[in-house]
């Protein structure tokens, strides 16, 4: 698909995260906690929560813009539900609106056993070509 955002490289290759399904409806990121996305506590940290909501956001609204212009995230809201050390976590993204110039995606991710653990949305700009 030509209007695929580069998914591989940068912060998304850093964190380590596996693109599972991409599409402009739909967005499946999955990725493996471990001590170097710890924060001093021994958790998840936050920071990687609210990277990958705006990933898969970003990812999701790109695709569907195509070839019509480019994205940027302009809000991201991401709530820390509950404390994860250490496993595979899923992020699903799906568009909540997708207007003229902007978007707003809604992200879930989940832990193994299904549970909510962080929840978070990502206003998106989209920005003409010209």
């Amino acid at each position: 698909m030509e209007d695929t955002p580069n998914i591989t490289g940068g912060l998304a290759g850093l964190l380590g995260l596996t693109f599972d399904e991409v599409g402009a409806d739909r967005v499946v990121i999955r990725w493996t906690v471990r001590p170097e996305l710890h924060q001093p506590f021994g958790i998840q940290h936050g920071g990687v929560y609210c990277a990958v909501v705006e990933t898969a956001a970003s990812v999701g609204g790109t695709i569907w813009l195509g070839g019509r212009g480019r994205v940027v995230g302009v809000s991201n809201q991401t709530d820390f539900l509950r404390a994860v050390r250490d496993g595979e976590l899923t992020a699903v993204g799906t568009p909540v609106h997708r207007g003229r110039s902007q978007q707003l995606w809604q992200v879930e991710i989940t832990d193994a056993a299904g549970r909510l653990v962080s929840r978070g949305q990502v206003r998106l700009q989209n920005l003409s070509e010209s």
